[in-house]
C-alpha cells in the first residue's frame, strides 16, 4: 500500500492514533533519559559542536517566546488535540493519517510536560535536549510536529499537482 493510497476512516484513525502514541512514548522516554542523564551536566557533544545533547527546560513556546504563559499554551494544546482527533477521522490518505498522528503525538508530548512537570495547573516547563547548532534546543515532540506538518504540506502539494 502506497502513502497516497486511500484509507477508510477506521484504518486512518488507527494509523494516526498508533503514530501519535508511539511519538508520545518515545518523546517521554527520551525526556526522562535527558533529565536523568543530562540535567546539571555539561553538553554532550555527539558530532562536535554541530549536534549536542544538552538539558533545557522551556516554560514558554518555541524559541522560549511567551515565557510564563504555560497555562495559555497548555489550553491551546488541549484545543489542538481535540481538533486533531476530529480531523484524523476525516483523513483519507496514509500520509495524512501518519502526519496527523505525528502532530498529535508531538502536541501530547509537550502537553504531558506541562501537566506533569508543574506545581500548578498546566504551568510546567517542556524538556528540550537536542541542540543542533543552527536552531534552538528541541525534543522528539517538536521534531514530530515539524515532520507531521511537512508531510501534510508535501501531500497537499502532490495532490494539487495531480489535479
Amino acid at each position: 500500500m502506497s502513502p497516497s493510497e486511500p484509507l477508510d476512516s477506521s484504518l486512518s484513525y488507527r494509523v494516526s492514533v498508533v503514530a501519535g502514541l508511539l511519538t508520545l512514548l518515545v518523546d517521554q522516554l527520551t525526556k526522562n533519559w535527558a533529565r536523568d542523564s543530562l540535567a546539571g551536566e555539561p553538553p554532550v557533544e555527539v558530532i562536535g559542536s554541530w549536534l549536542r545533547f544538552t538539558y533545557a527546560e522551556n516554560p514558554g513556546a518555541a524559541f522560549s517566546i511567551f515565557t510564563g504563559s504555560g497555562r495559555t499554551i497548555g489550553l491551546i494544546a488541549i484545543g489542538v488535540v481535540v481538533f486533531l482527533l476530529v480531523l484524523i477521522g476525516k483523513s483519507t490518505r496514509r500520509s495524512e493519517a501518519i502526519g496527523l498522528g505525528l502532530i498529535l503525538g508531538g502536541a501530547l508530548g509537550n502537553l504531558t510536560d506541562r501537566m506533569t512537570r508543574a506545581d500548578g495547573f498546566l504551568d510546567g516547563s517542556v524538556v528540550d535536549w537536542i541542540d543542533w547548532w543552527f536552531i534552538p534546543t528541541f525534543n522528539v515532540a517538536d521534531a514530530a510536529l515539524n515532520v507531521g506538518v511537512a508531510m501534510l504540506l508535501l501531500g497537499s502539494l502532490v495532490a494539487a499537482a495531480r489535479d
